[in-house]
């Protein structure tokens, strides 16, 4: 029976390419002893890679019908019955509390789930230790992207893990081929929280009030977001030692913490 066409709505694009499925297995550093979080097992091509080498998968499927069809497929084998478990659900309704603690995600995800599945992933009460996600190109290198170039996502990303980018998986490699290649990005979860002095929620309702008008200066765009007059935020600014000329997107998240800190102390 032949494979099942890939649904458009659901941005399905299934990868047979073992050399690109073996290096997401080893991206996330998959081992024996391992629990495996795949979101969106498709087909089950990764899933026949990761079972052998995982201590348990757990493959969380939106579409049903694939669902069912990984089900038959699998189960019924031995060594499948122990180790691989098929949940059809919304991964961004899945309970993550549910898994181990210290468990890994391995997933080639659709591009539309992107930025959502990251903040869900990485505000999760009961975080991953690592992850290798197969996204859009660019998404992955916007992720990880340095000063400059910086996004709420890449300051939303960073902030939690430590990113870096895997390899490129050419479009062509895909059935049917999306418009733009794929790259594995690498993510390790920090143990230690990047910094240890900041509320969380105050910190990125600061940093989106910063992106809130994009292609405006930093004080335009605080002034804005946080609904205060543009002197204040380029007083806010100039007390963190930033230029209020500069943009959002300039900023690191050093600097972020200093404009928090800033905010802060001029709140009390």
């Amino acid at each position: 029976m032949s494979d099942p066409a890939a649904k458009k709505s659901l941005g399905q694009h299934w990868l047979r390419d073992l050399d690109s499925l073996e290096a997401m297995c080893d991206a996330a550093e998959v081992g024996p002893d391992d629990t495996i979080l795949e979101i969106g097992p498709g087909l089950g091509t990764l899933t026949a890679l990761l079972v052998p080498r995982a201590n348990r998968v757990i493959a969380v499927e939106f579409d049903r019908d694939l669902a069912v069809n990984l089900a038959a497929d699998y189960t019924h084998q031995t060594a499948y019955q122990r180790k691989l478990e098929i949940v059809q659900s919304d991964i961004l309704s899945y309970d993550l509390t549910l898994l181990p603690a210290g468990y890994k995600v391995v997933a080639n995800i659709p591009y539309y789930l992107t930025s959502n599945l990251l903040r869900v992933l990485c505000e999760s009460a009961n975080p991953f230790t690592r992850a290798a996600l197969l996204v859009q190109k660019e998404v992955a290198e916007r992720v990880c992207a340095a000063p400059g170039q910086m996004s709420v996502l890449s300051v939303t990303t960073q902030f939690y893990c430590e990113c870096s980018l895997g390899e490129i998986i050419p479009a062509t490699l895909f059935d049917p081929p999306p418009k733009i290649d794929s790259r594995i990005l690498k993510l390790k979860y920090r143990v230690v929280p990047l910094f240890d002095d900041v509320d969380t929620k105050a910190f990125f309702r600061l940093v989106k009030a910063g992106f809130a008008t994009r292609r405006k200066t930093l004080e335009n765009s605080l002034a804005a977001g946080m609904h205060i007059k543009k002197e204040q935020a380029r007083g806010l600014i100039e007390a963190a030692g930033l230029d209020p000329q500069s943009r959002a997107q300039n900023l690191s998240l050093d600097d972020w913490r200093s404009l928090y800190l800033t905010e802060k102390k001029a709140g009390k």
